[in-house]
């Protein structure tokens, strides 16, 4: 298909406008094809990626996180491992193209898709920040069976569960990534408990303090990105190649 037509719907999708100011989002290296027959979809892009793909003919590549994030020539210069990443990637003239925080907040995108993984009802934004998610359970559960639930509803290998707050959850925020930090948003618009990743221990202490309910889940939650686009990009040519790479997660021991 035509890489104008499909980077055209990625735009009105997921318009960088809904993203945060000064993220990077879009093109990230090389030069579109004229034509796009075969994508790579992956969370990050980095040389475990690279060597599971570089035999296979890609005319384009899509990622969650940007690959270079912050200007090009400073990243470059201060991470080796990436500047010969990118000079592999350029050399095969494969271009990349990130959809960051606009995925993230976009209608269908990154927390709609959780959300509705773990089964939430009445999908919103939160009044607070528009990028987050919150909803409503069918029914009321105990807080401890609900972080069960959700393990294996985003088929998670672990997750840790602060229970400060009610012992029975209904009301629901949700936001992948690592925004544990903006649990208090969710606790003054009355949700009772929020989910997200990546929370040093002062937001846990913070958690504690306030007496609410956090969920921390993996940050790898997030390569839910990976099937949500690849339905998307069906929806405009059937007949487009899609090649997957999932990322593992870390080793529990």
């Amino acid at each position: 298909m035509q890489t104008s037509k499909l980077i055209y719907h990625l735009r009105k999708w997921y318009p960088k406008s809904v993203g945060y100011p000064g993220d990077f989002i879009g093109l990230q290296t090389g030069k579109f094809k004229k034509e796009t027959n075969t994508v790579l979809l992956c969370l990050d892009f980095d040389t475990d990626v690279f060597n599971k793909i570089k035999n296979e003919k890609i005319d384009l590549i899509l990622t969650h996180h940007p690959l270079i994030y912050g200007k090009r020539k400073e990243v470059l210069e201060a991470d080796h491992v990436k500047r010969a990443l990118v000079k592999r990637v350029d050399k095969l003239k494969i271009p990349v193209y990130s959809m960051h925080t606009n995925f993230d907040a976009g209608v269908d995108g990154m927390n709609d898709n959780l959300a509705k993984a773990i089964g939430l009802k009445n999908i919103k934004p939160l009044k607070s920040d528009p990028m987050f998610r919150g909803g409503n359970l069918k029914e009321a559960m105990e807080v401890n069976t609900f972080a069960r639930y959700v393990k294996k509803a985003l088929n998670l290998p672990s997750l840790y569960l602060i229970n400060r707050g009610k012992k029975m959850v209904k009301k629901v925020a949700i936001c992948g990534g690592a925004a544990g930090g903006c649990f208090k948003m969710a606790q003054d618009e009355g949700y009772d408990i929020f989910i997200s990743g990546d929370a040093p221990h002062h937001i846990r202490h913070d958690v504690n303090c306030y007496q609410f309910n956090y969920l921390e889940i993996w940050h790898e939650a997030e390569q839910i990105f990976i099937p949500v686009i690849a339905r998307r990009l069906r929806t405009l040519d059937k007949k487009i190649k899609i090649i997957m790479v999932s990322q593992p997660y870390p080793k529990v021991l």
